[in-house]
């Protein structure tokens, strides 16, 4: 617990720490400027993260006679620096402008408050209509998104290995959903616990899209980022939860590392203990529980994997076994013992976490 009302705002950002450290050491410039220049700003801002929780984070109030049952959205425009959260340029209800960053922001924060809702009766990140802001064209080629715990903000890539990070919606969702983490389990940003807080927005990044295009769990094809990578990568996205590990194969970015079961689990003391990297296997339960149950995943897979992260049982360091034996209790008390509890209890076996 922390001195700022008890959440940890942690700072994530959705391109993993490793895959910005291989770019950093390319001998071509125009790739390793941009990554070293944005692995410089995020050591500063995860420095910025801890301070703010020993001096506390600033309270950001709901405006008088909001609608908890509508999203509260404010866009800006950094306009290429580093000051947030910039110019603003559309505030809710106002009709799209000819930037498509900003459109694409102010749409990705109503798809993403609209799930929370619609599904699961939360209103917005926080449970109470925290109003959502979002910052783009932040920085210069800027090859990251990030939730800073209080806003997120979007940077238009280096067109050479990423392009705008506002294109994909589960990208935005993804660091929504550390704010909804933030605010309940509050899950340690370190080894297990860091691979569930990671998983969780993937989890709740991937239904989002689904959601805005109406996909069941068989259409859908389960990747966070795909779009995101310019032409010139070998890839489809950041990581794949179907199948964990094949998201990218590039003679620059190198092979997505991320394991599908616990076999190959890796031990490592970068990335908080691989936060990004043994995600996969959280994720690929998730999946394989999903399309198992069959239908739209966030009405039962999503409501088990929300039910536990909201329900007050999951601590701060929870292990994967822990996190699986919960859904599993979840699963049960909301389902009982049909169809679905089998598939949550497969699910986790066939990753290798043992369930209680």
């Amino acid at each position: 617990m922390t001195t700022n009302g008890g959440f940890e705002p942690v700072f994530c950002t959705i391109v993993p720490p490793h895959v910005l450290d291989r770019l950093a050491r390319h001998q071509d410039p125009a790739l390793s400027g941009p990554a070293r220049r944005s692995l410089e700003h995020d050591a500063y801002q995860r420095t910025h993260r801890r301070l703010t929780t020993v001096i506390g984070a600033p309270a950001v109030a709901v405006p008088a006679g909001a609608s908890a049952d509508q999203p509260d959205r404010t866009v800006y425009d950094a306009r290429h620096k580093q000051d947030l959260p910039g110019h603003k340029v559309r505030s809710e209800g106002q009709q799209p402008g000819k930037d498509a960053a900003v459109n694409r922001a102010y749409a990705g924060l109503g798809a993403t408050f609209e799930l929370y809702l619609k599904a699961y009766g939360r209103h917005s990140i926080d449970g109470s209509g925290l109003p959502l802001d979002a910052s783009v064209h932040y920085d210069v080629k800027y090859n990251n998104a990030f939730w800073n715990g209080e806003q997120m903000v979007f940077g238009d890539g280096d067109g050479e290995i990423f392009l705008d990070f506002t294109i994909p919606v589960d990208v935005i969702g993804h660091e929504l959903t550390h704010g909804v983490t933030q605010h309940t389990a509050n899950l340690t940003y370190f080894g297990q616990s860091g691979a569930l807080n990671e998983s969780l927005s993937d989890v709740f990044g991937s239904l989002i899209k689904q959601y805005t295009l109406g996909q069941t769990a068989a259409e859908a094809d389960w990747l966070i980022g795909a779009g995101l990578l310019a032409p010139r990568v070998t890839g489809t996205a950041l990581r794949s939860m179907k199948a964990p590990g094949t998201a990218y194969d590039d003679d620059v970015l190198g092979k997505d590392p991320q394991p599908a079961t616990m076999d190959d689990y890796v031990h490592t003391g970068s990335d908080n203990g691989g936060v990004h990297i043994n995600s996969g296997i959280p994720n690929h339960a998730f999946y394989l529980v999903a399309t198992a149950i069959g239908g739209h995943a966030w009405e039962k897979a999503g409501q088990v994997w929300y039910d536990v992260l909201t329900g007050g049982e999951l601590k701060e360091d929870a292990l994967f076994a822990d996190f699986a034996t919960l859904t599993v209790k979840a699963a049960r008390e909301r389902y009982g013992a049909g169809d679905e509890l089998q598939a949550v209890q497969k699910g986790w076996e066939q990753v290798g976490v043992r369930t209680l």
